[in-house]
């Protein structure tokens, strides 16, 4: 966070008249002007391309909800009229404009992309594609989606048979034929879905489970659309879900994250409060079964004798991605963040392993210890930093559960300290080999995932960095990506974690605003491996070298199939989704200075 001063104090002073401006300069303007990359937090200039509904909905019941509790409901209007520069069209107008012949059937068998890893061991691997490096060349655009009110593709889309299920930005669900990008159904939840929306079974039903900003996790009828149970399972008023639920023999696994790490660049906040959570639930009634803290210990107040002011501690350690089931030992393993305030807790950026059954802890492993840190130690006041100020190399990337042979098996941990380790779940998690491929940092090192075969993990490097300068003659500070830092696809042996390949970023070409980060998760079939980039551009990599058989250029504009608006941009987070012959993957990510965009796209070899 960049501190903004009285120059923007009164830059904006003569914008007070209109309604909405006062309340974002006195309350808004510090975070959003002139974000810094670390804080994550969207700036100014991303949120005016969103219309003033979905602006409300997220200060209502989303992500901003704690920070505009105090607000009337004018006030809160006011806000998203001044903010938003977007079209108001009907979000109704938008959502159904392309349905599909309601006696088009679902077809269930076949192709399918079921979970945010394509599995439950999280390998990201497709065995059973039609896609190959002999006809990775044939790979073409079939149709585009444009979601409306979004900067940003964060929802992996999943497929099963020939339906496609998607969440997006304005808090929408859809339901969407793989074929024709028609739309079976749409419904809203409460917030924005950040999660993948994932199929299984309940009770003799199919259903669609996710989790939204609001911290809610919900059910739905795959066929319908129709609810068949919302969850909220942690209190706290920061709490969000991030992980995305796993479904697995009629129960429902997840963690639980927060924005509270946010909350603490309010100067007189408190910080902080939340504990992360991995949840089970009954698949069929979303009854909890059992609940297990990744602190132990209730945050309690302390004296912060280093700024005079109140703390709370210990805090954070939330839960990013999904689970990884080890059905044989009747294990799940989570990933953890870093800790939000002093003191550093022993859980957290570790992997845990946890009993199927009862979320009793088996063992912990930690990587990496005393990491405590919040999005203040970015600002220069530091108003709610913890004594370590990081390094926030805490853990976005879920465990890999993957075979070596001999009945061997490992997890493969992905850091954003920019490390991968291998450590074996028979033996406490101890390591069996790590790898450095870069730098880290706040926003990776590794970001979002890897993808396995037998033989290699596939490791897409982020290493995202930006340029900061100062306007002259004020204190106020812009940032521009960083066009030369960052990005390159690693193959690392499982075995022994040797490198085979590595293959940099070709580079940006000139492009603007632009990074060569490579953040996105990473997706594979067979001989092919597909890693999308910042600088909005898919690529598939063949497995054996590295070569890069194949790259399309996502960061344009597209026709959509439901007429909405549609641009690609930056390519962060969720990667791609493959079934059968065709692949998707969303495309925009207006955070951080990157491109935003609002487009899901379907590929076919046919």
């Amino acid at each position: 966070m960049v501190y903004i001063g009285l120059a923007l104090a009164f830059a904006l002073q003569a914008a007070d008249e209109i309604p909405g401006a006062a309340i974002f300069r006195q309350r808004c303007a510090v975070c959003h002007e002139s974000p810094s990359p670390e804080s994550r937090i969207p700036a100014k200039s991303a949120l005016e391309n969103i219309r003033a509904a979905a602006i409300v909905k997220v200060m209502e019941t989303g992500v901003m909800r704690a920070q505009s509790k105090d607000l009337s409901r004018t006030d809160v209007r006011a806000v998203a009229n001044w903010l938003s520069k977007a079209e108001a069209v009907a979000p109704s107008q938008q959502k159904i404009s392309n349905p599909c012949p309601s006696d088009l059937p679902w077809i269930q068998e076949g192709a399918a992309w079921q979970q945010w890893g394509g599995g439950t061991s999280n390998a990201r691997f497709q065995p059973e594609s039609a896609i190959t490096p002999a006809n990775i060349g044939k790979l073409r655009l079939k149709w585009s989606f444009g979601f409306p009110d979004a900067t940003a593709v964060r929802s992996q889309a999943v497929a099963a048979g020939n339906r496609l299920f998607v969440g997006s930005q304005d808090g929408t669900v859809y339901s969407l034929d793989t074929s024709s990008g028609c739309v079976h159904w749409a419904v809203e939840v409460a917030a924005q879905v950040r999660t993948a929306v994932v199929i299984g079974a309940a009770a003799g039903r199919i259903i669609a489970v996710l989790g939204d900003a609001a911290g809610f996790v919900y059910a739905l009828d795959a066929s319908s659309g129709k609810l068949v149970w919302k969850v909220h399972p942690e209190s706290h008023p920061a709490a969000m879900i991030t992980s995305t639920p796993v479904v697995h023999e009629g129960r429902v696994y997840f963690g639980v994250s927060s924005y509270e790490e946010a909350s603490a660049l309010t100067p007189n906040y408190a910080c902080c409060t939340f504990r992360g959570s991995v949840n089970a639930v009954d698949a069929a009634t979303g009854k909890a079964i059992w609940k297990t803290y990744t602190v132990t210990d209730e945050p309690k107040p302390r004296a912060d004798t280093k700024r005079g002011k109140k703390a709370i501690g210990p805090s954070g350690v939330g839960v990013w991605g999904p689970v990884t089931v080890d059905a044989a030992r009747r294990r799940i393993y989570v990933t953890t963040g870093d800790n939000y305030s002093d003191p550093p807790t022993a859980m957290s950026d570790a992997v845990l392993a946890l009993e199927l059954d009862s979320g009793k802890i088996a063992w912990v492993k930690q990587i990496t210890s005393g990491d405590a840190y919040n999005s203040s130690c970015s600002h220069p006041e530091k108003y709610n930093c913890p004594d370590s100020e990081g390094p926030d190399h805490d853990f976005g990337a879920p465990p890999i559960l993957v075979e070596l042979g001999a009945g061997r098996q490992a997890l493969i941990l992905s850091q954003k300290s920019g490390v991968v380790h291998a450590v074996d779940p028979a033996r406490q998690g101890l390591i069996l080999w790590k790898a450095r491929i870069g730098e880290g940092g706040s926003l990776g090192g590794i970001q979002w995932g890897p993808a396995a075969d037998a033989k290699n993990v596939y490791v897409a490097l982020s290493d995202i960095k930006t340029i900061k300068s100062q306007i002259p003659g004020t204190v106020q500070v812009t940032r521009e990506l960083d066009s030369q830092h960052g990005g390159g696809l690693f193959a690392l042996r499982l075995e022994n974690g040797e490198r085979i390949w590595q293959k940099p970023h070709p580079g940006c070409g000139g492009r603007r605003p632009c990074s060569p980060a490579q953040s996105a998760a990473v997706s594979m079939v067979p001989g092919v491996v597909f890693s999308g980039g910042v600088d909005g551009r898919l690529r598939a990599y063949a497995a054996e070298t590295g070569a890069i058989l194949w790259d399309y250029d996502t960061a344009r504009s597209f026709e959509s199939v439901n007429k909405v608006p549609a641009r690609g941009g930056a390519m962060d987070a969720a990667g791609p989704a493959i079934a059968g012959n065709m692949l998707f993957v969303g495309s925009g990510y207006g955070q951080w200075g990157g491109l935003p965009g609002n487009v899901l796209l379907a590929f076919t070899i046919d």
